[in-house]
């Protein structure tokens, strides 16, 4: 494949997450979890601006009004895109302070799901949790390590889910209905010389597609057949989440971070934090979901 990639934004990010494309806005919006910022690019006009929650954030959604719903370190909040005031909702691990949000995103009822790692990254205390319209939390699972990416099939009927320690991808049946999921199964073994799997999405022919984290790569695999089709190499090692965005949903949106690199290696990776953007892909994403509260 003759990729084209390209630095969508040279930023400094501590730990870049969690890309949104927000079709009404046509702009590209991801997290820098340590610092609690919520940035947005216009990727036409290269306008580059910063909300600052003055908390970690690890992930977040568009609403239908175009405000953000966010899985913030201290639980869900609504953000006001314009001035960033939050208006807080629930905290689901007031009473596991040594937890904190990780990666998260809408279903295709509207629905918000985010998951919680520990500060640790070793003990399995963490769970995955659903925000409904009605702003109800409803725990989906646990003993996770790192909850990380997840994505719904095109049909409505699985939902695929990676606890990143694992190096699986699993799968569960989905209800859209009721948002109910069961019958988990793992259906993608990640080889470990791969690096760890981090976020995920989905493309518009059902393909998953796979940051690594320590892998310096996004690779994209068919979920049916459990096949690796393809991957595509990238400067820097510590490859988080991706998602599809541009006017035609064409072009593959990469963040990556800094966290945790000495200096010699920060010499070898001096783009470690940007947000990468990936041009000449023969598939196209899917219209991100948004939430959409009921109350």
């Amino acid at each position: 494949m003759n990729y084209k990639i390209e630095v969508a934004c040279n930023v400094e990010n501590e730990l870049g997450e969690g890309p949104i494309w927000d079709s009404a806005t046509k702009t590209i919006c991801w997290v820098d979890i340590i610092k609690g910022e919520i940035h947005e690019l216009n990727p036409s006009t290269d306008h580059h601006r910063i909300i600052n929650t003055h908390e970690m954030i690890g992930s977040f959604a568009v609403c239908t009004d175009g405000n953000f719903i966010a899985a913030l370190q201290h639980g869900f909040a609504f953000i006001n895109r314009e001035n960033g005031e939050k208006k807080f909702i629930a905290d689901p691990e007031s009473d596991l302070p040594g937890n904190r949000f990780n990666d998260g995103k809408c279903d295709p009822a509207g629905r918000f799901w985010a998951g919680t790692m520990s500060f640790n990254t070793t003990d399995a205390s963490a769970s995955l949790y659903q925000l409904n319209g009605k702003l109800e939390v409803s725990k989906q699972a646990t003993g996770i390590t790192i909850s990380n990416g997840l994505d719904w099939s095109l049909d409505k009927k699985t939902f695929y889910y990676i606890d990143t320690p694992t190096f699986n991808v699993d799968a569960f049946d989905y209800d859209n209905e009721s948002g109910e999921i069961s019958n988990r199964r793992t259906i993608i073994q990640i080889p470990k010389a791969d690096g760890f799997p981090d976020g995920m999405c989905i493309d518009a022919t059902g393909m998953l597609w796979i940051a690594h984290w320590g892998g310096w790569q996004v690779t994209r695999w068919d979920p049916a057949t459990s096949k690796k089709i393809d991957a595509i190499k990238l400067p820097v090692s510590q490859v988080t989440s991706c998602c599809f965005g541009g006017e035609n949903l064409d072009s593959l949106y990469v963040t990556c971070a800094r966290e945790g690199l000495t200096e010699a290696q920060l010499d070898k990776e001096p783009l470690a934090g940007s947000l990468f953007v990936i041009h000449n892909i023969e598939t196209k994403g899917i219209t991100p979901n948004l939430f959409q509260p009921s109350m």
